[in-house]
């Protein structure tokens, strides 16, 4: 082994935990490899959450433009995307962002960048195309990609995933979303604003199911007022092509409830990057999905081994990939001790308007058995909404009768996905739901009807 290829640290993969934790390490004069294989930034950057919240910036402005006459802005003219600005607009930001990654990791001494494919050779040591190398500690942040299942007749199809739809550059006359959860009512709302027809496929009776039926039921009316077909109990989906248009069958046994369009999308889950890592050989456990067994501060079954972000499944947020960097760096590098299950479970759905959620759901606390008490506002009743003209939605929070700690919330609606943060700082802090209701908000804002909100707390 040459010399020059044995490191106190290697970290397979550059998404989101991974560049971080090699920085850490470097800067406290460790010896760090770090290997990509594609693209610096991992799906957040390249194929997820910048590029796609850049495109849904983009649609947004479409949808206010339309909306201009509501305010007493008149606009001549039709509103149309050129979505080969639209792309070039977000390939920019995406490039912006990951050259920089690049250069970063590339200019950190003690720190050498390889391209390639990883793969363990025994427990210590990593083939990267034709070199070897040689860890004391090794981190494995692979990331995860778009599920595509074994739907009857899809191999007759040119189909996209949320990766692969991110090179689009003109606007499908009739974009079929099977999948009735986050990323295909993203793309689905959209795209319907960029101008094309839009149906939604779901096998569950509502979207989003693990979400409460208030927001589900809520989340459906949003996208039905935008024109958009919504098709939930699919029975039995399969898939044709006629005349170069995209047949989806939704009962077997009846041709009437087929849906014909012009493209398709598959937004119907995840599958962990762990396959062809060698893993067998380095004698790491993955679980039945193929995700990386950890413990409650991420090392695997073999010591001197841990998995960070989605590939260890314990969350498929790029805040989650991150949060795994800093609980792995608090305990191997700043002697403070950090597990995931301190963390509580929050994530926005980034419609328009957006979805904030943090802790539990109402169906969750029903089910626990927990005395608590239930709080809820529309946003009809809220100024700022009604001054933005978006009244759609709701808030609502659930608290501990006894603790008077909160459980749970749910902000759908105008800024939701960031007013969601001031009732979660608070939950981390394990204060009473009182400190919100007593505090002082700046009015006219959203977050001013919390106080409120919680003055009207109900039995559950």
């Amino acid at each position: 082994m040459n010399r020059d290829n044995q490191f106190d640290v290697i970290v397979i993969g550059a998404g989101q935990a991974g560049p971080s934790l090699a920085v850490k390490f470097a800067n406290i004069g460790k010896k760090v490899a770090i290997i990509e294989r594609k693209l610096f930034g991992g799906t957040c950057v390249n194929t997820g959450c910048i590029p796609s919240k850049t495109l849904i910036a983009s649609a947004e402005v479409a949808h206010i433009a339309r909306r201009a006459q509501d305010f007493g802005i008149l606009i001549n003219g039709d509103i149309k995307a050129d979505m080969k600005k639209v792309k070039v607009r977000k390939d920019d930001i995406v490039n912006k962002i990951s050259s920089g990654l690049e250069s970063w990791l590339k200019d950190t001494k003690n720190c050498t960048v390889f391209k390639g494919h990883a793969q363990f050779e025994d427990p210590y040591t990593i083939r990267v195309g034709d070199e070897l190398l040689k860890g004391e500690k090794i981190f494995i942040n692979v990331g995860a990609r778009a599920s595509v299942p074994p739907i009857e007749g899809l191999k007759k199809i040119n189909y996209f995933t949320n990766s692969t739809i991110m090179d689009v550059d003109f606007i499908p006359e009739h974009l079929i979303i099977i999948g009735g959860s986050y990323i295909g009512l993203e793309f689905a709302q959209m795209y319907r604003r960029f101008g094309s027809n839009v149906t939604i496929i779901e096998k569950a009776s509502r979207l989003i199911p693990r979400e409460d039926a208030d927001v589900s039921d809520t989340v459906k009316e949003i996208l039905l007022a935008e024109g958009i077909d919504i098709r939930l109990n699919a029975e039995c989906i399969e898939l044709d092509k006629h005349d170069e248009k995209v047949i989806v069958k939704l009962d077997c046994k009846d041709s009437a409830k087929n849906i014909t369009g012009s493209h398709l999308l598959l937004a119907i889950g995840r599958v962990a990057n762990t396959q062809d890592l060698g893993l067998d050989k380095a004698g790491v456990e993955k679980d039945e999905r193929d995700f990386i067994k950890v413990d409650d501060q991420l090392q695997t079954n073999v010591a001197h081994i841990w998995a960070l972000g989605e590939c260890n499944g314990k969350g498929a947020f790029t805040h989650t990939s991150y949060n795994d960097y800093e609980i792995v760096a608090a305990n191997l590098i700043d002697n403070h001790s950090r597990r995931v299950s301190d963390r509580i479970l929050t994530y926005a759905l980034f419609l328009d308007p957006p979805l904030g959620r943090a802790g539990l759901t109402e169906a969750q606390v029903r089910s626990s058995g927990t005395k608590a008490l239930l709080g809820k506002r529309p946003m009809t009743k809220v100024k700022r909404a009604v001054i933005k003209g978006e009244t759609q939605g709701f808030m609502k929070i659930i608290v501990d009768a006894e603790t008077k700690q909160i459980l749970g919330a749910a902000v759908l609606g105008v800024g939701g996905d960031e007013i969601i943060q001031s009732i979660l700082d608070v939950m981390y802090a394990k204060a009473p739901y009182t400190v919100i209701q007593n505090a002082v908000h700046i009015h006219p804002t959203v977050t001013e009807l919390i106080p409120t909100m919680l003055e009207e707390l109900k039995p559950l």
